[in-house]
């Protein structure tokens, strides 16, 4: 005997709980524009963090191309995995959307004080940038699939519509953001006040969407437990904003020791000057006083030392004025005024140009007491012009303008950046070298600091090829002190001083531990090198040491290499 089949059950199934229409507390048109309107405040606070990952971890550990290339990727990674763990969270997509917000606020809000917290009391911050990435990827991951259960909640409709509506508003949301961050947030605030107040737009957002408009849908002990942690994370914010500027005198006591007295934010760069403000503190040699003697450093890195500096600038300048004349100098960089010191030493020199990008540090070299001191006051001086532009356009403006060829200069100095930092390399390309080559008169000189010759020797021996491949003749040599690190430009001390301590006495050069400046002359022809007969009395070069430096870089020459242009950057490889 055949049973009869059961009788279906006379209930209706329901739709998933995840996709059972909201209880909203306005119309569903105006809810679904508020849940478009928390992605796109989510989307701008999410880039606004990625950018300011990679622009603290370029400054404190160099290498923009590298850094946003571990952001990016670790941040992209992390998404799909923030993805794939929300899945678990779409029954209860209210809640889970106002937990992740809740910690993408306190993690990404929080993130840049505790990236300078680590480089500032621990010495590195690799580890805690790859973390950061990592984390704040997972929960900006985690944020789409949880809005795209919301706002098929609140008025069901097909999915690739849904996806699209989506999308804009994110995507229009990071256009925001990442415009925010360099025009607006960077400049007004700061990366550790400006990351802090993200996180609190960032909280709100999440939070108002969550406890306002989904309310219905949260029991009494969540939307408790969101309020309770919404307010804790906004406290936490708040007591970081109100301690961001204690936090960041303590972090940089701790980086630059105590000796730190200017600290400003250029624009262009971070400018830190420590010492200098004793009687004799300009000199550097011996000096005492408050703080001891003078050194500058530029987004973390030394650039000057007092100590030393003066045998960095008589190898840069005084060989270029060597071999020809030297009525009109062209400085490219150089902005401390210490090149153009050495250069006014001449009486035959009528007129120096210095085109330098950082307004503040020119200001600095004209004001500051201590640095003023140590250069001279050479910026003041009437056969002086300064131009505030960067090198390149400024070569190429000159280069193409229209009408009369403007007057070539005897002598050019380049005293810029390391080009081992990603944002130097064009200042150190074919095209660079080419357009510079055409300013020059036609017994004229150039003078470029070239990195290194020892420690990172490919690097230096590109410089120079790159020099060569423009038509000049080169005379490449180097001087005994400290070379520039990875993480710096043309650094002064003599010795390798750590990163984060500015205390550490500078000792004197000793060749004998492969540390050196590397330089490349270079001319339309072969340039006679050594001093010129109208050279001033020099305290820390002579000709002997010139030559034995000549001499010595020639014996490690890496033949072969190709040059570097600014389609194919070499110095990074």
């Amino acid at each position: 005997m055949i049973d009869p089949p059961e009788p279906a059950p006379t209930g209706v199934v329901g739709p998933p709980e995840d996709l059972t229409p909201a209880r909203l507390p306005v119309p569903a048109g105006l809810g679904r524009l508020l849940v478009l309107g928390v992605v796109f405040v989510c989307a701008a606070c999410g880039l606004v963090y990625e950018l300011e990952l990679v622009a603290l971890a370029t400054y404190l550990v160099g290498d923009s191309v590298t850094q946003a290339s571990v952001v990016l990727s670790v941040m992209v990674f992390a998404m799909g995995v923030g993805a794939l763990l929300a899945k678990r969270l779409r029954c209860r997509a209210a809640v889970g959307f106002g937990a992740v917000e809740a910690g993408l606020a306190l993690v990404g809000g929080a993130s840049a004080m505790a990236l300078y917290a680590c480089f500032a009391w621990f010495g590195q911050s690799r580890s805690a940038l790859v973390g950061f990435s990592l984390a704040i990827g997972i929960l900006i991951g985690a944020e789409v699939p949880l809005l795209m259960t919301l706002i098929q909640r609140v008025r069901r409709q097909d999915a690739g519509g849904a996806v699209a509506d989506l999308f804009a508003a994110d995507y229009v949301g990071a256009l925001v953001g990442g415009l925010a961050f360099p025009f607006l947030l960077l400049p007004s605030f700061g990366q550790l006040t400006g990351a802090l107040l993200t996180g609190g737009v960032n909280a709100v957002a999440g939070g108002v969407l969550v406890l306002w408009l989904f309310r219905r849908d949260l029991t009494a002990r969540a939307r408790w437990a969101l309020l309770g942690a919404n307010a804790l994370v906004l406290a936490l914010l708040a007591t970081g904003m109100v301690l961001a500027t204690p936090f960041e005198r303590a972090a940089r006591q701790a980086v630059y020791g105590s000796s730190a007295r200017v600290a400003v934010q250029t624009g262009i760069q971070e400018v830190v000057m420590t010492g200098g403000t004793g009687d004799g503190a300009g000199a550097g040699r011996g000096a005492k006083g408050s703080g001891g003697s003078l050194a500058l450093y530029l987004d973390g890195r030394l650039r000057v030392s007092a100590e030393t500096e003066f045998r960095y600038h008589e190898a840069l300048v005084h060989p270029a004025m060597a071999g020809g004349p030297h009525r009109r100098v062209l400085v490219l960089g150089g902005g401390d005024g210490l090149a153009v010191r050495e250069i006014l030493r001449y009486r035959s020199v009528r007129s120096v140009t210095v085109v330098e990008l950082d307004p503040g540090v020119l200001h600095l070299a004209r004001t500051d007491p201590g640095l003023s001191r140590l250069n001279r006051h050479s910026l003041s001086d009437p056969r002086v012009t300064v131009v505030t532009e960067d090198a390149f356009d400024w070569l190429r403006e000159r280069g193409t303008r229209g009408g009369r060829r403007p007057a070539p200069y005897d002598v050019i100095v380049s005293d810029l950046p390391d080009p081992g930092i990603a944002a130097s390399t064009k200042l150190y390309s074919q095209e660079f070298y080419g357009l510079a080559a055409r300013m020059l008169a036609e017994d004229g000189r150039l003078v470029v600091h070239a990195g290194p010759p020892a420690e990172r020797p490919r690097l230096y021996w590109t410089v120079e090829a790159t020099v060569r491949s423009v038509g000049l003749a080169t005379v490449p040599y180097r001087l005994p002190g400290r070379p520039a690190s990875f993480y710096g430009g043309p650094d002064r001390a003599a010795d390798p001083l750590p990163l984060v301590d500015a205390e550490v006495p500078a000792a004197a050069p000793c060749a004998g531990r492969g540390r050196y400046w590397g330089f490349v002359l270079a001319a339309r022809r072969r340039p006679r090198f050594g001093l010129a007969p109208d050279a001033p009395p020099l305290g820390g070069l002579g000709r002997e040491e010139l030559e034995a430096g000549r001499r010595g870089v020639a014996r490690g020459r890496i033949p072969g290499l190709p040059a570097s242009t600014l389609i194919h950057p070499r110095y990074l490889d």
